[in-house]
């Protein structure tokens, strides 16, 4: 098998679903034939099967339950904030895998994640060939579209470099014929950034500052998703042992000159209209992938099949498979000092919310004393405490495996249940609730990051930091369940002073401000990587929670282990020319 069947022109029968409810409404009629895919004709279903690409594809083979578009597993199961969830370890053990660092390169879900990745690339270089031959007397906006196709596209090679590191790199301008002789080492991680974000700002400049249709790509997508591939780049990595030795300050200045030009967006008002569609295209989202539901395809509709497995399990009246629950570590990370500022050194306190077993149907906390941040409760569900307007009963024995991962659950990304949003039965908990790729208050915590990493206006850092902070402090407070008189936990939240902030200060707590914001989005674990610490706080992580978590009791972060290996059936899909990354056996 050639390597050219990893980036196999996947033909337009996609389901021409993801990026919104309008200009993607038509429905497929049938294959296409080559002749037809290299004409103008074609051109909106080409465009609008790369746009489906984001949702990830159909169900057919587990697409995209196993192989989340929105990085579940890959980004925060295999850090410090969730635990794999469902049945057991053995419960689709390539994701406990991931969870206890045991992954080889013939794990089925990278190599599925990168042949997934490889076919929209696929989709938009498809789109872009034809776009690029077309007569502008034919496609109006020519331009822009060749514009929303590399950005796109941008977006796909961004997930792979930041999943694998070593990638090969193959435009709409590469004779099919010439794919078996590229090799994934032709570029370093920080060239292949650097096209990336020179393809986004390229593009930038042929889109509108705001498109007709909800969820096209323009110019203010190109731009925010621009200033985070350099804010990446910025951070330049030893090639062998993948250790951060510098970081770029021009590179970072211009992340902050980029997300100066975004404008129109602001934070939502409370933390917790996030999860409601109401506001999924509110001013906080900045990109976010469209859902729907009962739109006429098969199923429920055009939903997040990605969270699929996720919905909690147990006695919940979701009656989910119960995967992805936030870590105990998590949780312990929410703790506040009398000033409502984190708690740093939570590591060396005892676990915080502490659940008793009292029967198969009920649990109790203790060691609720201390303060927290109140986005605990916003982000995870934890048992005897209100879950979002459900008035039934408290999150009460939602996990399915108790014994192995506990008893909280992810309380982030689903409606609640008696809403009129949850499609009734399966897929369960599914709803049409975007997926937001990029968000305002991810756009001002990397300026805050850059700001401190260069050190020269600390104060502006703080504001931002802080600035996120207030909204979390001004969102409404969960209340107890059986005294709604009273907030659920002792919630205090207090803002960064100007005292004792100085770069060693702000860089903890920028960290841990994009910890707790934006905990379970799927960013955690490549954030360790770009700073360079995930060595220290997974080691750090296993021996706070193999107590808890048995399974931990052996895992290890190995030196090079920050990236996925290549996957072995992509090094024989290429004849033998493909390098392994460091930390990894060498390919015989």
């Amino acid at each position: 098998m050639k390597l050219r069947n990893i980036f196999l022109t996947i033909s337009c029968t996609a389901l021409l679903a993801a990026c919104s409810d309008d200009f993607l409404e038509n429905k497929p009629q049938g294959s296409l034939s080559d002749g037809v895919m290299t004409s103008s004709d074609a051109i909106d279903l080409l465009v609008n099967s790369a746009y489906e690409g984001l949702a990830g594809f159909t169900n057919e083979q587990g697409d995209p339950w196993v192989r989340p578009t929105t990085n579940w597993s890959y980004g925060e199961v295999r850090a410090d904030n969730a635990y794999k969830g469902g049945g057991g370890e053995g419960d689709l053990w390539d994701f406990h895998a991931m969870e206890t660092f045991q992954v080889q390169s013939n794990n089925g879900n990278i190599d599925g994640k990168w042949f997934n990745l490889y076919s929209l690339i696929s989709r938009c270089n498809a789109a872009l060939r034809v776009l690029n031959a077309a007569d502008e007397n034919q496609v109006a906006v020519k331009a822009s579209r060749i514009a929303e196709m590399k950005v796109l596209r941008a977006h796909f090679y961004f997930e792979l470099v930041r999943m694998f590191n070593q990638i090969p790199y193959i435009d709409e301008n590469l004779p099919t014929t010439e794919y078996v002789n590229v090799r994934n080492d032709e570029f370093t991680r920080d060239e292949l950034l650097g096209k990336i974000a020179k393809e986004l700002t390229d593009a930038a400049e042929s889109l509108p500052e705001r498109q007709a249709e909800v969820g096209r790509i323009n110019k203010n997508i190109a731009l925010a998703y621009a200033a985070k591939v350099k804010l990446y780049q910025a951070y330049k990595e030893d090639p062998k042992t993948h250790a951060v030795t510098e970081t770029d300050k021009s590179l970072l200045r211009e992340v902050v000159s980029l997300i100066d030009k975004v404008q129109g967006y602001d934070l939502l008002d409370d933390f917790q209209q996030l999860d409601l569609i109401a506001y999924e295209n509110g001013v906080e989202s900045v990109w976010a992938i469209q859902y729907s539901m009962n739109d006429g395809s098969e199923s429920a509709g055009r939903v997040n099949w990605s969270n699929l497995l996720n919905s909690p399990g147990g006695n919940s009246p979701y009656h989910g498979d119960g995967f992805f629950l936030p870590s105990q570590d998590l949780i312990n990370a929410y703790q506040t000092d009398e000033n409502g500022l984190p708690v740093f050194d939570y590591q060396s306190r005892p676990d915080y919310g502490v659940v008793t077993f009292i029967d198969d149907e009920h649990q109790t906390l203790s060691n609720t004393e201390p303060n927290v941040d109140p986005r605990l409760d916003f982000v995870t569900g934890r048992p005897t405490i209100t879950w979002k307007t459900w008035t039934n009963t408290p999150c009460q024995s939602w996990v399915r495996d108790r014994g192995v991962y506990g008893h909280n659950c992810a309380k982030r990304f689903w409606v609640s249940p008696e809403s009129s949003d949850m499609f009734p039965g399966w897929p369960w908990g599914a709803s049409h609730l975007n997926w937001q790729i990029i968000r305002y208050a991810d756009l001002l915590l990397y300026k805050a990051e850059a700001l401190i990493e260069l050190g020269e206006d600390l104060n502006t850092a703080r504001e931002l930091i802080n600035r996120v902070r207030t909204r979390a402090m001004n969102s409404a407070y969960v209340k107890d369940f059986n005294d709604p008189s009273k907030n659920a936990a002792n919630y205090k939240i207090g803002l960064y002073p100007a005292t004792g902030w100085n770069q060693e200060y702000a860089r903890k707590a920028l960290r841990t401000e994009m910890r707790l914001e934006k905990a379970l989005e799927g960013e955690r674990y490549f954030d360790l990587v770009r700073w360079g610490i995930a060595k220290q706080v997974m080691t750090a992580y296993f021996n706070a929670e193999k107590d808890n978590r048995i399974y931990y009791k052996d895992a290890t972060f190995d030196a090079g282990e920050e990236y996925f290996p290549i996957p072995v059936a992509q090094y024989n899909f290429s004849g033998g020319i493909y390098v392994q990354n460091p930390g990894y056996p060498a390919f015989n």
